[in-house]
């Protein structure tokens, strides 16, 4: 039986979309996993998706999702069948959001992009949602979980505040930022698999401000290369670094110092609710919080790129512009899936 939904599984990342598939023995799955295709998403297909109720929404935001958020797109693959289209739809949402800071040329224009997804959640919750692919996926996922319209609002709201090229003032800031946007979007992602709880809702609050602090991380060489730091201050004061050492990619001791202690932030939330070892950003040992419901574990599997990140930026004495750390990993999707097939995140 867990072979069997092993392999159902693997066959959805060989597809890239739901589906059936005849799968072999898991070790010709890691074999082929190198070769795997993602979704076969036609320009008729997402031609289509911008029609009134077209059949093609739905692959227009696999298909968003597989370009830009590609680890939110393998952990979704994995949520029940009956979930997955609706949390395709959810992360969609963050991710057309979260690309406007970037799309944007001034923040007049972002400030009505944003003003756009604000009606549009208002009119998602009137039955009356724009004939635009993803606000149309939202709405159904909306009326098939009745999801917390605060949640959807906090989410837009923050990433609008966010439109300013600000440097976040402390390690808090960046907290309340994550919590606002990562944990608003597993807050919802929980409604979606039907749970109301509060353990998990305690759990998702700490991987998403995990997940905050570690895709600032993650960015820094990217706004780095654009004239941009948004690492907290105060971290970068106690260790006499200037924004213009991460511009220049210093490499100096004191820089790598302000990453451990952001990187020891991220794994302080994880160790809640992780059970990871304490005093190391190693993972060996881990005792899962018994008091969240198992149902809820599909919700978290984006822990493992965590820590994953976390362990390569360990490895390489924090020094966040190390080649390996842009990446990707190869054997992250086997990962996931095995962490599925365990039911543990």
């Amino acid at each position: 039986m867990a072979a069997s939904a092993l392999a159902r599984a693997w066959g959805l990342l060989r597809l890239g979309v739901p589906g059936r598939c005849h799968c072999g023995s898991p070790r010709d799955h890691l074999a082929r996993m190198r070769h795997i295709p993602g979704p076969a998403v036609t320009e008729r297909n997402l031609s289509a998706a911008s029609g009134p109720g077209a059949s093609g929404t739905d692959l227009y935001c696999v298909e968003l999702l597989r370009k830009r958020d590609y680890e939110g797109y393998l952990c979704s693959l994995l949520l029940p069948a009956e979930s997955r289209s609706s949390a395709f739809a959810l992360r969609a949402f963050n991710v057309e959001l979260a690309q406007v800071k970037d799309l944007v040329s001034e923040k007049a224009i972002g400030l009505m992009r944003m003003q756009f997804w604000k009606k549009t959640v208002e009119d998602i919750y009137c039955d009356n949602p724009p004939h635009q692919p993803v606000a149309i996926e939202l709405w159904k996922a909306v009326k098939r979980h009745n999801l917390t319209k605060r949640w959807l609002m906090k989410i837009i709201d923050e990433r609008e505040r966010n439109l300013d090229d600000k440097a976040y003032r402390n390690i808090q800031e960046l907290e309340t930022y994550a919590e606002n946007t990562q944990s608003s979007l597993l807050y919802l992602t929980l409604e979606i698999l039907g749970i109301k709880d509060l353990h998990a809702d305690h759990a998702a609050s700490h991987i998403g401000k995990a997940q905050g602090i570690v895709t600032c991380l993650r960015a820094t060489p990217y706004h780095g290369s654009r004239r941009k730091v948004f690492l907290p201050m105060d971290i970068c004061m106690l260790h006499d670094v200037s924004q213009e050492d991460f511009v220049r990619k210093n490499q100096d001791k004191n820089v790598r110092d302000v990453i451990y202690d952001i990187a020891s932030q991220a794994h302080l939330h994880l160790k809640h609710v992780l059970g990871i070892k304490p005093g190391s950003l190693t993972w060996q040992a881990r005792s899962f919080h018994k008091s969240v419901p198992v149902k809820a574990f599909p919700a978290f599997l984006q822990t493992v790129a965590l820590e994953d990140y976390l362990r390569k930026i360990q490895r390489v004495d924090f020094d966040v512009f190390h080649p390996t750390l842009q990446q990707k990993n190869t054997l992250l999707p086997l990962a996931l899936y095995i962490q599925s097939w365990r039911k543990r995140y």
